[in-house]
């Protein structure tokens, strides 16, 4: 989203670091202005929610809180654990639209290429397409998330099942949603670049009266890509309501999302001699006509929380979303020996889940002697339908496989689809139970604790249409975090930190669960971390952590019986990352990060030998991005990301090369309320491959692209 203009998120006439008790009050519209600063209240005879409220002076990139890593509002130098969050301003001025642009400036965290149809990051080593979250809540259904009614996205590493439940073995992926609220928003952005890139966004917003506002946020897209035949068409309306309590001390949010999104399904190139083939980056390999996905999500959320008497505070979340997704391709496979041919697949699968999320969270504030408490109480209920109906693709009505020229990859034949004896058709009902408990004790002025646990009961229902068979089983699962921090003075924190998640048999998906896997124990991650975060003058945040996260239960063969498995593979990753996010000075905005990881299998799996390296982790990755603001009227950005060399599979015989890339942007403010901006993508034109989904769908990256776009603030 390109937004500009935007009103600060908070009232400018207290400084940012001024912090005083008081309830909410009609300049506190954000869903999570309510900060609890535990220095401030560790030594205080009386332990109080506090308003943390913004300031006029600059902070370019900073984000110095979220309520969503604890499920209570707390300074992210006091969570003792990782988060990176890209925030509203940074997403603007990189012009960035979906989540892989997100994930290039978030340490730690790669994207793969998702089969052409999907997010699919790996992080800390661990691939998924399911640990994503909307205000906390699951969206985890595959398909391409879009930034037009984002406020900011937080990337939580490590294993994060206390808060957000099973899976988020790696991390997760948090977006935070705008709403309706009482300060104004009326942004109209046009968007225009190379290979027919066309967009349009806009975002509304207005008090009604003291107590009712409103929001409407709308994206339209039509654009190309640089790879031939490949285009994109996606839409989204977002319209909210907000009505609060003549103290805002109580308040009920209402939301409703239509997104849809059209594209090719593109598998990109295949590989040859352990490296991307040496082709046109834009060539395609397979048949565009017969390759395109498409996705229809429709979400309805409410939300009221009231802020009570004595400390007390509860919210109660509600979120339905039903997904509709369809794709289909024909894709590129291994390359011929001599390099002249190479072979092509096809398949179709249509997806639908229904997903429904009750979450309540009750917050306590109180003290117990000298020991400052913030408690927290939970339950998550969830309900999730999901039909999986896959068929493969049949050239000539017969053939799973046939052959074309590297020198002519682009085909037009017949496919049949229809299903082989193997593919999936069947119906999947789960429903999650849960309840939790935290509590972060500020000890004295340098000493903080944070203990937590969530016991999640998962059960499932597999019903397999072909056999008219069904598999059922269930998981009781105890998540604890336990994290200790040390303040040598109030804006530095020193912690360490364990936790553990877990993934059920069944996988993210609930795809994989069999007469030998229903018996299975849930793989099991757990998370070791130490670190240190520095906030200086509130202005520049700087944080540094090491980290240490093993992956036990995984699939492996029987040695006695091929056709069983054991549950002795296992996988580690190592690494420690460093970021940097806020404004050096009133004209200096930074965003950047380091990462260095090794991930490997520690015990043969079912995927590969002791060993062998995880792929799509390159050993470093390097973010930095700089905007400049040289005058009232005309600002400069420049930016690089160097990533590693990396493997594009488990198998280790497919190596995508090092890069760095260089991207730049300018930004003129034309006149009052009209602003004009200028994105360069790899500027110096490099030659890369970011993406990839094994060793024979590998992603090029973008030539050198621009982007030009206006915002007006009508």
């Amino acid at each position: 989203m390109l937004a500009a203009f935007e009103a600060p998120a908070q009232s400018p006439e207290t400084p940012r670091d001024s912090v005083r008790p008081t309830a909410p009050t009609a300049d506190s519209t954000s869903r999570d202005s309510v900060v609890h600063d535990s220095a401030a209240v560790s030594g205080a005879p009386r332990l109080e929610s506090v308003i943390v409220k913004g300031s006029g002076r600059h902070t370019g990139y900073l984000r110095l809180e979220s309520p969503f890593a604890t499920k209570t509002p707390t300074l992210l130098r006091d969570i003792p654990q990782v988060v990176t969050v890209v925030n509203r301003a940074l997403i603007r001025d990189l012009s960035m639209q979906g989540m892989t642009d997100v994930t290039r400036y978030i340490p730690g965290i790669t994207m793969g290429q998702g089969e052409g149809n999907r997010d699919q990051p790996t992080i800390r080593g661990n691939s998924t397409t399911a640990d994503f979250f909307v205000d906390g809540v699951r969206d985890d259904a595959q398909y391409f998330r879009d930034l037009y009614n984002v406020e900011r996205v937080e990337a939580l590493k490590g294993s994060n099942a206390m808060i957000f439940g099973r899976g988020g073995g790696g991390g997760v992926i948090n977006r935070v949603s705008r709403e309706a609220g009482w300060i104004p928003a009326r942004d109209f952005v046009l968007q225009a670049g190379s290979y027919d890139n066309k967009r349009a966004t806009v975002d509304i917003g207005r008090a009604i009266d003291t107590s009712v506002a409103t929001r409407f946020d709308g994206m339209y897209e039509r654009s190309a890509l640089f790879r031939d035949y490949v285009d994109l068409e996606r839409h989204g309306i977002n319209p909210m309501l907000t009505f609060a309590s003549a103290s805002r001390a109580t308040r009920l949010a209402l939301g409703y999302e239509n997104f849809a999104d059209y594209r090719t399904a593109d598998r990109g190139i295949p590989s040859f001699a352990g490296a991307p083939l040496q082709t046109d980056l834009s060539t395609f390999f397979g048949d565009p006509t017969l390759s395109h996905s498409s996705v229809r999500v429709n979400s309805g959320v409410a939300s009221l929380s009231s802020a009570l008497a004595g400390g007390l505070s509860i919210r109660n979340q509600s979120r339905f979303t039903a997904y509709d997704k369809t794709y289909q391709n024909v894709f590129p496979g291994a390359v011929s020996a001599d390099g002249q041919s190479f072979g092509l697949q096809a398949y179709r699968n249509s997806h639908q889940r229904q997903n429904f999320f009750n979450q309540t969270d009750l917050t306590y504030v109180a003290r117990t002697g000298a020991v400052g408490h913030t408690l927290l109480m939970g339950a998550e209920f969830g309900s999730q339908v999901t039909d999986n109906f896959r068929q493969t693709g049949y050239f000539g009505d017969s053939a799973l496989t046939i052959r074309a020229p590297v020198a002519s990859p682009t085909v037009s034949t017949p496919v049949t689809f229809r299903q082989s004896a193997t593919d999936a058709d069947h119906r999947v009902r789960n429903g999650t139970q849960s309840i939790y408990a935290q509590d972060q004790l500020a000890i004295a002025d340098q000493l903080q604790l944070i203990a937590g646990v969530r016991f999640e009961r998962f059960g499932l229902n597999y019903h397999n249409n072909r056999s008219d068979s069904t598999l059922t089983r269930t998981d009781v699962m105890a998540s604890p975090r336990l994290g200790l921090l040390i303040k040598p003075a109030a804006p530095v924190s020193i912690y360490a930190s364990y936790s553990v998640s877990f993934l059920p048999g069944a996988g993210d998906q609930f795809s994989s669960l069999t007469d030998i896997t229903k018996g299975l124990e849930p793989e099991r991650f757990d998370n070791t971390e130490i670190g240190a975060k520095w906030d200086i003058l509130d202005q520049i945040a700087l944080t540094a952590a090491a980290y240490r996260l093993d992956r036990s239960n995984t699939r492996a063969p029987d040695p006695q019986n091929p056709a069983f498995f054991v549950q002795t593979g296992s996988q580690r990753s190592n690494g420690y990352e460093l970021g940097v996010n806020g404004a050096i000075t009133s004209n200096w905005s930074i965003s950047g990060g380091f990462a260095r990881q090794n991930s490997f299998i520690t015990s043969t799996t079912t995927a590969a030998k002791t060993g062998a390296k995880v792929p799509l982790v390159p050993a470093t990755t390097l973010s930095l991005w700089n905007k400049y603001q040289l005058n009232p009227a005309f600002g400069l950005g420049v930016g690089v990301t160097h990533q590693a060399k990396m493997y594009a599979a488990i198998d280790n015989t497919v190596t995508l090369p090092s890069f760095t890339r260089i991207d730049g942007a300018l930004f003129l403010n034309v006149v009052e309320n009209l602003r004009a901006q200028l994105n360069f993508e790899n500027l110096l034109d490099a030659k890369y491959y970011p993406l990839a989904n094994g060793n024979n769908n590998i992603t090029p990256g973008s030539p050198r692209a621009v982007r030009v776009s206006l915002t007006t603030a009508f």
